[in-house]
């Protein structure tokens, strides 16, 4: 599946791989350390670059803000 920004579909990808990988070969055998974590910083500072670029972030913000204040009443 490609990302929300072309831009960020390498990163995507490259970090699937890895998340994949590491959870079968380590994850389920009990070793906790997530050698992707780098991969994964990457790839979320390019989407939050996205979401920033696209104002999706604004539309985020306002719509927790608002459920926040619906469930308050």
């Amino acid at each position: 599946m490609s990302s929300i920004n072309p831009e960020c579909t390498k990163l995507k990808k490259e970090y699937d791989e890895c998340f994949n990988s590491w959870y079968v070969d380590s994850f389920l055998k009990g070793k906790k350390s997530n050698k992707c974590d780098e991969l994964f910083k990457e790839y979320r500072a390019c989407i939050l670059k996205t979401l920033k670029e696209k104002k999706i972030d604004t539309l985020i913000e306002e719509s927790i803000k608002n459920s926040t204040l619906n469930k308050k009443k």
